[in-house]
């Protein structure tokens, strides 16, 4: 038996006393509705509750090479790393896979002719060269800040990295993303009442992307495939037959595979041929239907620890996408109970949790690894 505090300060500023409940933990918090209850909870957490106390982060400077920048991505099993301009002292941006595939996109030319721009450019180059005209301050976040802020914050600038940075020391901590955030809820929705929401069918709920889908074929040429990544700008490419069946999916982390093996001269080979290369145990592409339930989809994606299911039909022929960022907006941002109510109303006022889980929080770095 646990002792659960719940304090409410209402948006006209009254506070309403606490309330101590020694029932059973399933009991239904009082809240007008449950709909909205991740979160909530996701505002009663800092970033700084889900920061590893041991992890590996590589910072490169922006004076090191493009293509030995890539190289130690590879070599250190990561996907992205902060810059570090020694003239500011600061952080000014994160170099990922998509810049590695912006380079080959924008400089290939044929097998025969070298990559001179991924060869011999300094990072510092390539941020003026490309970024002059659509450079953007880097997005960071404090490890003070609720995870809803870096949920919006991921969001709100399309990114799928989130730095946390001391304001204080400047010292960049960890790297925020969609995936471990995600992972952290669902550890705790055991524990909080369930919306009504979660047992209710994809298709129904409308979460996820349902037209105009980018794909390729298996006889795509891998420069017409980082094309489509450049020109829609998505993470992945569900791989279609010539029957429309889903037999493949080609992501983004899988174009680092041509710095690991240095084949990136050679882009005119198909996406098959690539993707017989991957450094990782393939378990094929994982699915939904839009009858399962958003509860079934939540735990299929963090089990698999994959970034995206392709939603398909009982023949197998794509439907649609359904990513991270698709199913935290839908818990997190814009609950599915909760669209017909203001943002005022579902924001103005301010609560805050003592779970019997509360206590844990700074356990977490064993659970979700």
């Amino acid at each position: 038996m646990y002792k659960k505090v719940i304090k409410v300060q209402s948006q006209t500023g009254e506070v309403i006393p606490e309330t101590n409940l020694l029932e059973d933990q399933s009991q239904p918090l009082p809240s007008p509705s449950q709909e909205d209850i991740y979160m909530r909870f996701m505002k009663s957490h800092k970033c700084y509750d889900i920061v590893p106390t041991s992890s590996k982060l590589v910072v490169f400077d922006t004076t090191l090479q493009v293509k030995k920048a890539f190289f130690a991505l590879v070599a250190n099993g990561v996907r992205a790393a902060p810059l570090w301009e020694s003239k500011k002292q600061s952080f000014v941006g994160m170099l990922t896979i998509t810049d590695f595939i912006n380079i080959l996109n924008r400089y290939y030319k044929s097998p025969m002719v070298q990559i001179y721009e991924l060869e011999e450019h300094k990072i510092e180059t390539w941020r003026e060269l490309y970024l002059q005209e659509t450079f953007k301050p880097l997005v960071h976040i404090s490890p003070d800040a609720s995870i809803y802020d870096a949920v919006y914050s991921l969001i709100k600038n399309k990114i799928h990295r989130l730095p946390v940075i001391d304001p204080v020391s400047g010292n960049a901590l960890y790297i925020l993303t969609h995936k471990r955030i995600l992972k952290f809820l669902q550890l705790f929705m055991c524990e909080m009442p369930r919306p009504a929401f979660m047992r209710r069918p994809l298709g129904e709920l409308g979460v996820g992307t349902y037209s105009d889908i980018a794909f390729i074929h298996p006889d795509t040429a891998i420069i017409s495939a980082l094309a489509v990544f450049t020109r829609r700008r998505v993470s992945a490419l569900p791989v279609v037959d010539q029957h429309g069946k889903v037999v493949d999916i080609y992501s983004k982390f899988d174009v680092i595979n041509l710095a690991a093996e240095k084949t990136y001269n050679n882009l005119d080979v198909t996406v098959t041929q690539a993707l017989r290369h991957r450094s990782q145990y393939f378990e094929g592409v994982m699915k939904c239907n839009r009858l399962e339930t958003l509860e079934t989809i939540v735990d299929r994606i963090v089990k698999a620890e994959v970034h995206r299911l392709v939603v398909v039909d009982e023949d197998s022929h794509i439907v649609g996408i359904v990513s991270l960022s698709d199913i935290l907006q839908a818990l997190i941002l814009t609950p599915t109970g909760c669209q017909q109510r203001s943002l005022v109303n579902l924001c103005g006022g301010a609560l805050s949790f003592i779970y019997p889980w509360a206590m844990a929080t700074r356990l977490l770095p064993a659970l979700i690894g």
